[in-house]
């Protein structure tokens, strides 16, 4: 019983966001023209109209009863004006509504379907990338993984099957009242088969303890499923990254001759999908021999508890259907969770995924809003760092500044040996960050960009990769052409509109000078390079910096570099140095150096 309540606040959780939403959203009613109106107004219309049809095909159904026992009672009799008249009259008449109805239902469904799958699918990108709670959910532990299966497998499949369990519980519940009506007015003076007790509306508790029976059993049978299910698709969306991954990095595996060890890590992996996929076909043979037995048994049950009253005499044949057809409905509406077993097996498992993936975004949140690691804008125009301390996830203390201040317009070269925390300060500085404590005063009104040393290249054409972040379309080809030509990249000037897997088709180095070719694009007031020219040989790494030293006058240049070369183009250098603690902490270098201009 706890466990259904939780997974019951689960799905009220997950739910109800979107009925209570205040968004304003734009829709069309024919012929009324379009309309303006909150989006949850929208979603309880449609809700209600599905539900709506669903009561008056109950309705219908329960009409076409009497007309089935009427219509079997006129067969008996040989009556054929009264099988005829019945036969136009009432079933084509009722069954055309139904047919009307189940069509216009199902429309109703599928635009409610896709639109409160659109919502969710916002609202979880929009938290998901919103305040990088996307980068710091690499710190939640494995309760976050494959969040693109989450957002786009798991929300459609939640909204689909929320709205088909709900219909069809709901309409369960309404055939369970009306034919249990029907059902305890015919048996109320039946008799127990073979004896004289009397049992008002036995045939109704005899379809209650049947199907309580069986659903017990079923349940007893088919509980494991849930968890395979969940594993199940764990393992799929494994598999498929790991697809993705290779994909991405296939340069560097076949560099590395690394087919033979991929092939094993993926045969692992398909292994692990087959070796749970062969255990959700072991149980589910299981509990389909029995629900299937169930199934075939059901079809001559009801004629055989209501055929004594029938060869008695008590009963016509139309009665008899009658009786037969309302009792096979109460039995299979009490029977709901036996004929939606697997269903909800899968659902509770898509319910636990995105559960768990609100709840990892939450960690991620909470990581942002307690953090003693505070950024914020400050009064002057340096880059002040006070007392802060770094961590690392694990809770160790990589590095700590006590009192720094990068001053506009003085180039600084940020050098140390490998983990001394030149990067993670750079993430600090970005105010991404979470694990720490101390103070960062950024530029008061300054803009910040920091290229990191592999680019991020997104899909689609060279024109949104030379142009990310920025998706308003202010640059003309004429500006992003000529920073491409700064970056030495002129033979990509004609490609702008072009698509590719930009990220495997350009080099390493390419990469690099496609970022610079995005700050020149974006003329930031403080550009930091983390490593970002590492990949590039010397003589173009000078002839960059130079670049950027003419392209963006008005820009603090902050670099990471382990190149000796690096400090002629910066007038300041810091290193990372260690203490007697183990902490590293960027110390100024006496230099003699003069930049180069």
């Amino acid at each position: 019983m706890q466990g259904l309540k939780q997974a019951l606040l689960q799905i009220w959780r997950l739910t109800y966001p979107y009925y209570a939403t205040r968004e304003e959203t734009q829709i069309r009613i024919w012929p009324f023209g379009t309309f303006r109106m909150q989006e949850r107004w929208v979603a309880v219309s449609m809700a209600v109209l599905v539900i709506g049809i669903e009561f008056a095909q109950v309705a219908i159904n329960v009409r076409l009863s009497y007309f089935n026992r009427d219509w079997f009672n006129a067969i008996q009799n040989k009556d054929s004006v009264a099988f005829w008249a019945l036969l136009f009259s009432v079933f084509c008449f009722w069954a055309a509504i139904y047919v009307t109805s189940a069509i216009v239902q199902y429309v109703i469904q599928s635009f409610l379907r896709i639109r409160w799958r659109a919502w969710m699918t916002r609202h979880y990108v929009d938290r998901w990338l919103g305040n990088d709670t996307h980068y710091r959910m690499g710190f939640a532990g494995a309760q976050a993984d494959n969040p693109d299966q989450r957002i786009a497998d798991d929300i459609d499949q939640f909204t689909q099957t929320t709205q088909t369990l709900a219909i069809s519980f709901l309409s369960a519940v309404s055939n369970l009242v009306s034919f249990s009506v029907i059902l305890w007015n015919i048996s109320a003076a039946f008799t127990v088969p073979g004896t004289d007790w009397h049992v008002p509306g036995f045939l109704v508790w005899g379809a209650l303890i049947y199907s309580g029976l069986v659903t017990w059993l079923t349940h007893l049978i088919g509980r494991p499923l849930i968890r395979l299910n969940f594993e199940q698709q764990r393992r799929e969306a494994d598999f498929r990254f790991s697809l993705a991954r290779l994909r991405e990095y296939g340069e560097q595996v076949a560099l590395l001759s690394g087919g033979a060890a991929e092939r094993a890590s993926l045969r692992d992996r398909f292994g692990a999908l087959i070796a749970n996929f062969y255990a959700i076909v072991d149980r589910r043979k299981k509990l389909s021999a029995f629900t299937v037995s169930y199934q075939q048994v059901n079809v001559v049950i009801p004629y055989i508890l209501v055929a004594p009253y029938y060869f008695a005499g008590q009963i016509q044949l139309g009665m008899m259907t009658q009786t037969a057809g309302a009792f096979a409905r109460v039995e299979s509406t009490m029977s709901f969770f036996i004929t939606f077993y697997v269903t909800l097996a899968d659902y509770k498992a898509q319910v636990d995924r995105l559960t768990s993936f609100d709840a990892a975004m939450a960690r991620a949140e909470t990581m942002r809003t307690e953090t003693r690691l505070l950024v914020a804008p400050g009064s002057g125009e340096a880059l002040q760092v006070l007392d802060l301390a770094l961590g690392l996830p694990d809770g160790r203390r990589i590095a700590s500044v006590r009192d720094l201040s990068l001053r506009p317009g003085e180039t600084t070269l940020l050098t140390g040996p490998s983990g001394s925390g030149k990067s993670t300060l750079f993430r600090a500085l970005a105010g991404i960050w979470p694990f720490g404590e101390g103070m960062v005063r950024t530029p008061a009104g300054a803009s910040l960009m920091l290229l990191p040393q592999r680019p991020y290249l997104p899909m689609g054409t060279l024109r949104q990769a030379t142009t990310y972040p920025d998706a308003t379309g202010r640059h003309d080809d004429a500006a992003i052409r000529a920073a491409l030509e700064a970056a030495r990249l002129p033979h990509l000037a004609d490609r702008l509109d072009e698509e590719a897997p930009w990220a495997q088709t350009l080099s390493l180095g390419e990469q690099q000078r496609l970022a610079l070719a995005r700050a020149l694009l974006a003329q930031p007031d403080w550009l930091f390079l983390d490593e970002a020219t590492a990949a590039l040989d010397e003589p173009t790494e000078a002839a960059l910096y130079r670049m950027l030293r003419q392209q963006l006058p008005g820009t603090t240049l902050v670099s990471i570099g382990h190149r000796s070369t690096l400090d002629a183009f910066h007038q300041r250098r810091l290193d990372m140095t260690r203490r007697p603690d183990g902490v590293f902490e960027p110390l100024d270098v006496l230099r003699e150096t003069v930049p180069a201009q």
